[in-house]
């Protein structure tokens, strides 16, 4: 596909080349007016209704639409077999991946010899491809880890020395020696190289270790891209349908088993399906799905991580993804970053919930502390949002890629933790390869290929050019009608992930989706725009559509207030006291 054509009814919204534009159903309809036939409010995989019980039969089965499951169903729909994702949740992305750090990591962290080492770099050297087929926006920044003395020196090389046997190339120690440089401003000046790169770092740094290949995404608009061009070239999802049992069955011809397979259920008694190969990753409950085959031989150990996501006039601070060095005082440490969008978030705790008792204030305090740390001159009450989510770690240590040994024909995909993210697209072809194994150990043939196979997808968010000329409430162009005035979200681009597979039937899809709701007023002017859109494309009340839910906010209120700006300022510099202590100890 091209998307490179504009619809020709002046909505200005690009859209795939033989394929009519989905904003303009009605040329002269104007901003909230009325569809000129009601919309089908039932999508293909979504929401879907039976009125008696189906057992549909498959190929593979897939439990789980995070990033991990939906990057395998994406590249499972290379190959011609029938293929299903199923997902508990409302919409995909509704777990781990959509509330962590969206940084593709460069893949000199993780320990040599491990599985995570050997994915972790390959991920991210696919992510540049991935992107340019699936427009989730990538940018390539790089990252330093920052150390603060001659201490924490042997941290660097020690990084180096593995990131290096990794095969990550590019990686080396910078200081703050002199180095010779020349733009016409200024043609032989003279500055720290450290200083130079990263203008607002801390001054006391001593020496940092600067990856070239890191970079930032977006791990919800991620998400959704590989499930749109999933279900484009045929793979099938089920939203809100929650695995409750999987049961092994003998080889059945009858039901298209001749080597045996899968009966999976659901809590939607009207959906069953039989399957050869069930690829379970389920994330934070991978471990309760193994055990309904007696296959769980690992545990998953759940850790929390929080952020705090600052303002666009606080981006400056971070041109790169910044790391502390792992220290007795700092822990990990925090790291300090830009968004793919543009804004400055810090961040995350590491903790099991379990045993830090640390409360909301305390965690914020240690947030920022540690931030400041890298970078100190953020403004903090320029704060817009915090939120908090649960990472899948392993009791093994490692990501679990494998096929089970006790359990044939089920492939666990689970633990996996950071960089889970950057490594998703490796770990989508591991699993891939497990499939033809099996494929070819039941049937003694390879696996078919899909020759219809469409890498491509166009993207949602369309770039705003400096001469757009969007307003809000614009009478009769959907393109330049501005719904969301923060993020300059136009209704065109709202009805197109309204209209797509999987589309967007709460506020808060819509969000994920277009980043309407995601600027400095987090929805408070947009929300009940979006929703009046939402009711009139898919004919329902406006008091039906679903809002935006309570959240995992560390702040005393849902969006930022006058009050939670001013609780920041003073954790801020009761944060900035502490390290100055802990730094004189």
């Amino acid at each position: 596909m091209d998307i490179e054509d504009l619809c020709q009814n002046k909505c200005t919204q690009p859209y795939p080349r033989n394929r009519s534009c989905s904003n303009c159903k009605d040329s002269n309809r104007t901003a909230f007016g009325a569809p000129s036939q009601p919309v089908d409010q039932t999508h293909s995989n979504h929401d879907q209704e039976h009125t008696q019980s189906t057992t549909s039969s498959l190929d593979v089965v897939i439990i789980g639409a995070g990033v991990i499951g939906c990057a395998i169903a994406r590249e499972m729909a290379r190959l011609k077999l029938k293929v299903c994702v199923l997902e508990k949740g409302e919409d995909i992305a509704s777990g781990a991946s959509k509330a962590n750090s969206g940084i593709v990591h460069g893949g000199y962290d993780e320990t040599h010899g491990t599985l995570k080492a050997r994915v972790s770099g390959k991920g991210n050297r696919m992510f540049k491809t991935w992107n340019e087929e699936l427009n989730f926006g990538l940018r390539v920044t790089g990252s330093m880890v920052l150390a603060f003395g001659k201490d924490e020196e042997p941290e660097l090389h020690r990084l180096l020395e593995n990131g290096t046997k990794n095969g990550i190339t590019g990686l080396r120690i910078i200081d703050r020696a002199l180095i010779e440089y020349q733009n016409e401003e200024t043609p032989n000046s003279n500055r720290e190289e450290i200083i130079q790169l990263e203008p607002f770092i801390n001054p006391a740094v001593h020496k940092a270790l600067l990856c070239p290949h890191s970079g930032i995404t977006s791990p919800y608009e991620y998400t959704i891209a590989l499930a749109e061009n999933a279900i484009l070239n045929g793979v099938q999802f089920h939203l809100k349908c929650e695995v409750t049992d999987l049961q092994r069955l003998a080889p059945t011809p009858d039901l298209g088993l001749p080597h045996g397979g899968f009966l999976v259920r659901s809590n939607n008694n009207q959906l069953e399906f039989t399957t050869q190969i069930v690829i379970n990753a389920a994330g934070l409950f991978s471990d309760k799905i193994a055990a309904m085959l007696g296959a769980a031989d690992f545990s998953i150990l759940p850790r929390k991580g929080e952020y705090i996501v600052l303002d666009k006039t606080q981006a400056k601070f971070a041109n790169r993804v910044l790391f502390p060095v792992p220290s007795p005082v700092r822990g990990k440490g925090i790291l300090v970053s830009q968004t793919l969008h543009g804004n400055l978030l810090l961040g995350p705790t590491s903790r099991d919930v379990n045993e830090d008792s640390r409360t909301n204030t305390e965690i914020l305090r240690d947030i920022m502390g540690s931030a400041r740390q890298s970078v100190p001159g953020f403004d903090v009450t320029k704060a817009i949002t915090s939120y908090a989510g649960l990472r899948a770690k392993c009791s093994r240590g490692d990501f679990i890629i494998e096929e089970s040994k006790v359990c044939r024909g089920l492939v666990n995909v689970a633990g996996i933790d950071s960089p889970g993210l950057t490594s998703s697209p490796a770990v989508a072809v591991m699993v891939c390869e497990i499939v033809a194994g099996i494929w070819r150990r039941n049937t003694g043939v390879d696996v078919p290929v899909n020759p219809w196979f469409n890498p491509l997808r166009p993207p949602i968010i369309v770039k705003k050019e400096p001469g757009y000329k969007g307003e809000i409430d614009h009478p009769s162009i959907p393109g330049l009608n501005i719904i969301c005035r923060c993020e300059a979200v136009s209704e065109a681009e709202i009805v197109d992930a309204i209209h797509r597979p999987l589309g967007a039937h709460s506020t808060d899809a819509v969000k994920k989706r277009t980043r309407a709701g995601m600027g400095t007023c987090q929805g408070t002017f947009c929300e009940p725009r979006v929703a009046q859109l939402i009711s009139r494309e898919l004919n329902v009340k406006v008091e039906d559509v679903p809002r935006r839910g309570v959240g995992s906010s560390l702040l005393p209120h849902k969006r930022v207030t006058a009050e939670d700006a001013a609780l920041l300022d003073r954790l801020s510099h009761e944060g900035e006291k502490g390290q100055q202590i802990k730094s004189k100890l």
